[in-house]
């Protein structure tokens, strides 16, 4: 989502893109495929609309007027202590949109093929992979061999060359990584990650309720780790249950009847019956963060610069505020006649998406740690916490503009300018 994101963006703007992927348009829009869906806060969807992806994918997203956040226990049930953000607070659009994740890939894919026939500036390769990115100078390998496709020949002097599994080479003056937390392309480029693994699995399933959420977002602090309930268009809500390792696997295992009874517990009563929509998925939980960015005709973008425990819904977000800052730089050094795959010129993506993107994995990280337990003392301190927050108007105004994408110095795409 958001490699594609950005070379739209890059195309629209004038340059001239390949994007690789290893699956097709079709599979990655599978039912099957991922039952994520993504909290896309207000800067985002002005990326979104600044692409002109969002009127492709407005009708299946559904607003949210409301969050509430609370501690929470399967069998004491919830806290009536909690805090609670009203998006008329801090004007009048929702804090953000829920969006599925297959929606937002199917209109991407919609775009480039619309962009790339407009402009002739965009290339999808799929199904493909990269075996080995070369630079001057330096050479990356993906796959840890030393042979590549016998007809690719000798690299372009001074570019960076794409050697693909099917022979070809692409040759560019710059090269992006936006292949995810395991990235091949940045463990070739040599640069370290800083993280660990939570003891943490995510389960994600879609269910049907009764009643109308009204637009609102439930996060709730359970010993196992939290428990979103996001809403959905259709009177649905997508379920994302953080659960220690061992007892996810265990709840996975169940059949339906036995998953949704303790499902329910969880989820309470608040929309009346609920029923499972499609199928359960599950994702283990991890942090990391890329020691550096970029390198010489080369730069890491979305996941494969950073990844975060899903507990604020920010991954997405972060990974398009870094797309609004990598085209907004590209974009303004190529209208002054410099190379866009220079160091210096990346060094200011650099120092630009570093500091917010630092910030949000302490951030979630220390969430995670101070709530995924069922301590008497941190329980009650949380409870206080988040009762005190909920009572100070300003400070429930900052954390509400953070949670939309809204502060600091913000890209011209996020700030709804064109690029």
């Amino acid at each position: 989502m958001v490699g594609l994101t950005l070379a739209v963006a890059l195309a629209r703007a004038g340059l001239s893109v390949a994007v690789v992927d290893r699956e097709t348009p079709a599979e990655v829009a599978a039912l099957d495929y991922d039952g994520r869906a993504s909290a896309i806060a207000l800067g985002s969807k002005r990326v979104f609309d600044g692409i002109g992806l969002w009127p492709r994918i407005a009708a299946e997203a559904s607003p949210i007027h409301d969050i509430r956040v609370a501690d929470g226990h399967p069998l004491r049930g919830v806290s009536p202590l909690f805090l609670h953000y009203d998006h008329r607070a801090v004007g009048d659009e929702p804090f953000g949109w829920i969006l599925e994740n297959r929606v937002i890939r199917q209109g991407l894919h919609a775009l480039a093929e619309e962009v790339a026939a407009e402009t002739g500036r965009l290339r999808l390769i799929a199904p493909a992979s990269v075996e080995r990115i070369e630079r001057p100078g330096e050479r990356f390998d993906a796959a840890q061999s030393d042979a590549g496709p016998a007809n690719a020949g000798r690299a372009n002097a001074g570019l960076a060359s794409a050697h693909l599994n099917d022979g070809r080479r692409i040759d560019a003056n710059l090269a992006i990584a936006a292949d995810g937390k395991f990235s091949r392309q940045r463990e070739a480029a040599g640069i370290r990650v800083t993280g660990w693994r939570y003891d943490q699995v995510s389960i994600v399933c879609t269910v049907r309720h009764a009643r109308d959420h009204r637009g609102t977002a439930v996060e709730l602090f359970l010993p196992g780790g939290p428990f979103a309930m996001l809403p959905m268009t259709g009177n649905r809500s997508n379920v994302v249950w953080s659960e220690r390792a061992d007892l996810a696997e265990r709840y996975l295992a169940m059949d339906e009847a036995d998953f949704m009874a303790e499902l329910s517990r969880r989820f309470g009563d608040w929309l009346g019956d609920i029923e499972l929509v499609g199928p359960r998925f599950s994702y283990p939980l991890s942090l990391g963060h890329a020691e550096r960015y970029v390198a010489h005709r080369f730069a890491l973008i979305g996941d494969a610069a950073h990844a975060i425990h899903p507990i604020a819904g920010q991954g997405l977000n972060m990974g398009l505020r870094d797309v609004a800052a990598m085209a907004e730089v590209l974009v303004d050094a190529r209208r002054l006649g410099l190379d866009i795959g220079a160091l210096d010129v990346l060094a200011g993506y650099e120092r630009w998406r570093r500091f917010d993107n630092v910030l949000l994995a302490a951030v979630t990280d220390g969430l995670t740690r101070l709530f995924s337990n069922d301590s008497a003392p941190l329980r009650a301190a949380r409870d206080l916490g988040l009762a005190a927050v909920n009572r100070t108007p300003p400070a429930k105004r900052f954390l509400m503009r953070h949670a939309m994408g809204l502060v600091g110095d913000l890209p011209r795409l996020v700030r709804g300018e064109a690029l």
